[in-house]
């Protein structure tokens, strides 16, 4: 009977030693007074640990300088953010001067005269009306030479007729349109705030800018631009003081009496 070889199990094959392993390191003369055995690795751990602390202090002086950059990149970040927000204010070419709050203060000053004025006019008792014309008599001499005779006729007495003022004639719708085009475009040069989302406060000042169309050729005073309760004193200085600042109307005060005369859009 043939007896069936057994396969051989599949090994590892050992590796060769290096110069630098334990045995030859344990059998080297470097340390002749190393015991044998395990003893010769005392040397070699503490060379071992010299280096591992010094690596480790190199990690720590990596982790310092980690956490140093940060810092700075924080500190840096946040400088950066400053100059920003200063370059965003302090460089604001629109923003307020001295000049103009001492503008601001001149026109409250302006303004508080002027509603002193307006409110001990309106306070003041109205004039008493003109007295009535007397009748006209129209007298009708007829002088006639007849027979050294003078007859002289006159005509009854008749009284005066007085003329009403005449109507203002009201505008046409060419006209109406004009006008509006007119007031539309002083509006579109006002402050934002004239022109915005505020339909209010827009069609205060196209009343007011109506009142000079109304009154052309003569100055207004700021009594006559109030008409309660919708558009109050306080609204219609805020409309004026637009206006004059685009120089559209000139303010005029020297009657003693505070005057407003249109001048329309610059050219």
């Amino acid at each position: 009977m043939a007896t069936s070889s057994v396969p051989t199990p599949h090994r590892t094959p050992l590796r060769r030693l290096s110069q630098g392993s334990l045995f030859r390191l344990s059998r080297s003369g470097a340390y002749p007074d190393a015991p044998h055995g395990l003893g010769f690795l005392e040397p070699a751990l503490g060379e071992l640990l010299d280096e591992v602390e010094a690596l480790q202090t190199n990690i720590a002086g990596l982790r310092n300088l980690g956490d140093a950059l940060s810092t700075f990149n924080e500190s840096f970040a946040s400088w950066l953010y400053v100059m920003n927000m200063n370059a965003l204010t302090t460089d604001w070419p629109q923003a307020p001067t001295d000049a103009s709050f001492v503008l601001a203060k001149r026109r409250a000053e302006e303004d508080a005269i002027a509603a002193m004025e307006a409110l001990k006019a309106a306070q003041a008792p109205p004039p008493p009306p003109p007295p009535p014309e007397p009748p006209i008599d129209q007298t009708t001499t007829d002088t006639s030479i007849a027979a050294n005779t003078t007859t002289t006729t006159t005509a009854p007495p008749t009284k005066g007729i007085l003329k009403k003022k005449a109507a203002k004639p009201k505008m046409t719708a060419r006209e109406k349109r004009e006008r509006a085009l007119a007031i539309d475009k002083v509006v579109s040069v006002m402050p934002l705030e004239f022109r915005g989302n505020d339909p209010t406060l827009r069609r205060h000042m196209e009343t007011v800018i109506e009142t000079f169309y109304e009154k052309e050729g003569r100055g207004v005073g700021i009594v006559e631009f109030i008409k309660p309760p919708d558009l109050n004193q306080a609204r219609v200085n805020k409309c004026l003081i637009a206006l004059v600042a685009r120089k559209i109307v000139r303010k005029d005060n020297s009657t003693g009496t505070v005057l407003y005369h249109w001048q329309g859009l610059p050219e």
